[in-house]
């Protein structure tokens, strides 16, 4: 009896040393990194909008990017009441942490899935009303855009995506506009340079 117990407890001792860790990356990691420009157009108050601004990141493996971005919106898209100054456009950008899945990376062309997670701010801006710097005019928000994009492989240190993505807003108290009418889906082009 005390011999077979004796087994046991060797063998629960020693059976976790034969077992490996499941992980989700495995083998050695190969590191790269990108960083380029992007536009996005939109709908924002009901009227067109364009941003333009840049993301960058760090890619495992050459398909999971750990990075971030930042956008601004560029065009004259009106707000729903004039500001404080008699201001009339919307002053409106958002960044943050953007993460990503590259699928079939070494192919012509790859498809893949992005998720931005951030904050951004809103206020007016008018290019005919001069006034001073002012925060209390400012609105921030909370943001969540997740994304699917097409990807072009153009050279070795190049790449060219397009896609579609769509903002969640959520925060927005101010009188001009609000979650709804920031919120929807996008247009994305995207310039990668770098080593992937």
């Amino acid at each position: 009896m005390k011999t077979a117990a004796i087994v046991i407890l060797m063998c629960i001792a020693i059976f976790p040393a034969f077992a490996q860790d499941e992980t989700l990356i495995d083998g050695p990691i190969e590191s790269g990194g990108f960083g380029g420009p992007v536009i996005k157009v939109g709908s924002f108050n009901g009227e067109a909008g364009m941003l333009v601004g840049g993301r960058g990141g760090w890619i495992l493996n050459h398909s999971f990017i750990i990075g971030g971005g930042g956008y601004g919106l560029v065009n004259n898209v009106k707000a729903k009441v004039l500001g404080p100054y008699g201001e009339r456009y919307l002053n409106f950008g958002y960044g943050g942490l953007e993460l990503e899945y590259v699928s079939h990376p070494h192919r012509l062309v790859n498809f893949s899935f992005q998720t931005l997670i951030g904050a951004g701010g809103l206020s007016w801006r008018d290019p005919d009303v001069k006034v001073g710097m002012r925060d209390s005019d400012n609105d921030t928000f909370f943001i969540v855009e997740p994304g699917v994009n097409v990807t072009i492989n153009v050279t070795t240190y190049f790449r060219l995506s397009g896609g579609v993505s769509y903002r969640y807003i959520s925060g927005v108290q101010s009188p001009a506009s609000n979650d709804v009418d920031l919120s929807g889906p996008s247009g994305v082009l995207t310039f990668r340079f770098g080593k992937f």
